[in-house]
């Protein structure tokens, strides 16, 4: 059966479930959408896993989560890792935080018990190790004392994250009963927040999209921004910078190069750089997306870039 490609999706993440029960009673899954796994755990849509089928656990809430997976294979491997850092291969010996002091009865090391600072902590290493410390991954904190136990391992840990990591935090808004009591105007639909307010789908790339759109169906690729050679239609893997004024374009291979040499020391994957003609800031994950958005996802182009249909005005009817 051959192997369907398919761009980089829009959302592909690993979650922390906590009970808001127990908090003691932790789970680590992947998701492209967290709010409909959110339902799935909480028995409100079908699925699930069993392990948070419980009712005496329910409802769970998602506290954390990773995001920027490239796919549904890199998700799960960081997913594995993180629910066993005791014996993940992506962990070197000398750096595992979580040491396994039991065995199973089949001779396997048995995982330890775990709590949200453990699992704070390996995410904080996997991070770091050199399987996922090059990949494009962002993290989200949606409860505050989740968010503070990262600070606080942060200002204790051995070594730093890379500055090039996102941290964003979006909490539930906290208003008081006499607030609500002093309103005397209907409640307004409440803004979204936590996993809900993350998008799930390429509306974020619209503009960086249309622009793309744009440049290489008329064929206005131009010379590359780094070597200068002309850009042949068709002929070549070209990335253009993300910056919405840009229309900078080169070969991905001078893009590596230029982004590394900016970066003395990263010699594998680049991360970030500024953009030789306009000199902004672009990262590498943001322009391999689009690229393969361009190359591999034209119905979901389709979809982005698709004008709303406009509705016809009511028809009166003609008088007697």
């Amino acid at each position: 059966m051959p192997v369907l490609s398919k761009p980089i999706p829009p959302l592909y993440t690993v979650y922390i479930l906590r009970s808001t029960v127990q908090h003691a009673s932790l789970y680590i899954g992947s998701t492209p959408n967290p709010p409909r796994r959110l339902k799935q755990h909480n028995g409100e849509a079908k699925g699930g896993a069993a392990r948070t089928s419980r009712r005496t656990l329910r409802p769970w809430e998602m506290v954390g989560l990773v995001s920027g997976f490239p796919g549904m294979v890199a998700a799960l491997k960081f997913e594995w890792a993180l629910n066993n850092p005791h014996v993940s291969l992506h962990i070197p010996t000398a750096s595992r935080i979580t040491i396994s002091t039991q065995r199973k009865r089949n001779g396997q090391p048995k995982r330890p018990p775990r709590s949200v600072k453990s699992i704070i902590s390996n995410v904080h290493l996997l991070l770091r190790v050199p399987s996922f410390a090059r990949w494009p991954l962002k993290l989200h904190f949606f409860a505050p004392e989740v968010h503070r136990t990262w600070t606080g391992y942060c200002d204790t840990a051995s070594e730093p994250l890379r500055k090039t990591i996102p941290v964003y935090t979006d909490f539930a808004p906290i208003q008081s009963a006499a607030d609500e009591s002093m309103s005397t105007e209907a409640p307004s639909p409440p803004s979204p927040y936590g996993i809900h307010a993350l998008s799930l789908d390429y509306a974020p790339m619209k503009n960086y999209v249309e622009k793309t759109q744009s440049l290489y169906s008329f064929e206005r690729e131009g010379a590359c921004v780094i070597c200068s050679e002309t850009l042949a239609h068709g002929e070549g893997l070209y990335a253009t910078c993300s910056n919405a004024l840009c229309e900078g374009t080169g070969h991905i291979s001078c893009w590596s190069r230029h982004l590394l040499g900016s970066n003395p020391g990263e010699d594998i994957i680049p991360i970030s750089g500024c953009c030789p003609q306009c000199g902004g800031e672009v990262i590498w994950g943001d322009m391999m997306q689009e690229m393969s958005l361009r190359l591999r996802g034209q119905k979901e182009i389709d979809k982005l870039l698709k004008k709303p249909r406009k509705r016809k005005a009511p028809t009166t009817p003609a008088s007697p």
